[in-house]
């Protein structure tokens, strides 16, 4: 390195001086693009956690298209209907507070509609001894309503090859389940709370979702790294071609 930064004589030291400026400049530059990555992302933030506070939406009274809006997500709501318990999908590799297990997944037709929205209902931990056995969930008869929030489709994890048409699957396509049960499905999902009253209670799935919340802190530490890197390139080029030939004169 000592090398690399020896004084160096006419114009090389006229390129590496261009040449540490432009380098301070570009990790400057994407510094302050993390921090403002991390102001949007607190603005975010604050809305999700306003939405949180306003009044609960009747969903069955909204259209797919209004429902689907981004800036619903996370927005308290209930919705009334009838559970399509023969379609229930148990999606794999999902954990709740470190536990391996399965999100349950269900359609729920809307009262006087055809159409159906899909409820993540809870979690249910996995067999350990059995990787194909899944949670018998109790049979509602006629219509339920649900407390929750609405939130996009589950997150997808990476599989090897599709899961199939099983029970348990590891991710959902939501178009294409909807060709599978034959039944429109909104591009959403319905976040079951814990408290359900009605079409939940006692069906021994865990419902403590995680809080809805942004990645802030690792905008804040790629900014430190990029603010971090010029500091050192400006500090090098300081020392080797500035302080260091005038101790040795």
């Amino acid at each position: 390195m000592a090398e690399a930064m020896a004084p160096a004589p006419g114009w090389h030291r006229v390129l590496l001086l261009a040449a540490t400026v432009l380098g301070v400049a570009l990790t400057g530059s994407l510094g302050r693009w993390q921090l403002d990555r991390a102001a949007q992302k607190e603005a975010l933030q604050a809305a999700i956690d306003s939405r949180g506070g306003l009044a609960p939406l009747r969903l069955e009274a909204m259209s797919p298209q209004q429902a689907a809006d981004p800036a619903l997500h996370h927005r308290s709501a209930v919705v009334r209907g009838r559970w399509l318990e023969r379609h229930t999908v148990f999606l794999d590799n999902r954990q709740m507070n470190g536990r391996p297990g399965f999100y349950a997944v269900t359609p729920l037709q809307l009262a006087g509609r055809r159409d159906a929205v899909l409820v993540q209902r809870g979690w249910a931990p996995r067999d350990p001894l059995d990787r194909t056995r899944v949670p018998a969930l109790p049979q509602a008869g006629g219509e339920v309503e649900l407390r929750g929030r609405i939130a996009p489709p589950p997150s997808k994890l990476f599989e090897f090859a599709r899961s199939g048409s099983g029970a348990i699957r590891q991710n959902l396509e939501t178009d294409a389940f909807a060709q599978e049960i034959g039944v429109p499905l909104w591009p959403l999902t319905f976040v079951q709370e814990q408290d359900a009253a009605a079409g939940g209670a006692g069906d021994g799935l865990l419902r403590q979702w995680p809080r809805p919340a942004v990645d802030v802190h690792k905008h804040y530490g790629y900014a430190f790294q990029w603010f971090g890197l010029g500091a050192l390139m400006a500090g090098l080029y300081v020392w080797f071609q500035l302080i260091r030939p005038r101790l040795r004169r």
